[in-house]
C-alpha cells in the first residue's frame, strides 16, 4: 500500500490538536478511509501520554483496525525532523508518519516512511 495524500480536514485536526497541547507533544494514529491511499482521519487511544519532550501510547490499547497506517505527532521545538526515538516508533507502527512542528501550520510539517525517509503527501481538498 502506498499513501499518496492526506485530506485537508484531517491535517487541520492534527494542527489543532498540536496547538491545543502546546508546549506538550501531540500524538495520534493515522487512518485511511475508503480510498486506501489517502489519510482521512486520526485515531486517539486511551492512555496516551503527552509530555513536554515526548508523547507515548500503549499499543495494546489500539483496536484491531487495518485502516491504521501510521502516526502523527508534534515537535513543539519547531523542527519536524525525526529523533532516534521517533525512528524506532516509525519502524514498529505503520508505513507513514507525520511530524508537525511549531507553529503548526501548512509549512511546518513533514511526512516520513517507516524507515525515516521523507516522503511527499498531497493535501486533498
Amino acid at each position: 500500500m502506498k499513501i499518496k495524500g492526506i485530506e485537508r480536514e484531517c491535517l487541520e485536526t492534527i494542527k489543532e490538536g498540536a496547538k491545543a497541547l502546546h508546549p506538550r507533544e501531540f500524538l495520534a494514529l493515522l487512518s485511511v478511509g475508503r480510498d486506501k491511499s489517502i489519510i482521512s482521519e486520526i485515531v486517539m487511544l486511551p492512555q496516551m501520554t503527552y509530555g513536554k519532550r515526548h508523547a507515548t501510547f500503549n499499543i495494546y490499547m489500539a483496536p484491531i483496525d487495518f485502516s491504521i497506517v501510521g502516526t502523527a505527532h508534534s515537535h513543539p521545538s519547531g523542527y519536524p525532523i525525526p529523533s532516534q526515538d521517533d525512528l524506532i516508533t516509525f519502524s514498529k507502527n505503520g508505513i507513514i508518519h507525520i511530524i508537525i512542528a511549531y507553529p503548526y501550520d501548512d509549512n511546518s510539517w513533514k511526512a516520513y516512511d517507516n524507515n525515516g525517509k521523507e516522503v511527499e503527501l498531497e493535501i486533498i481538498g
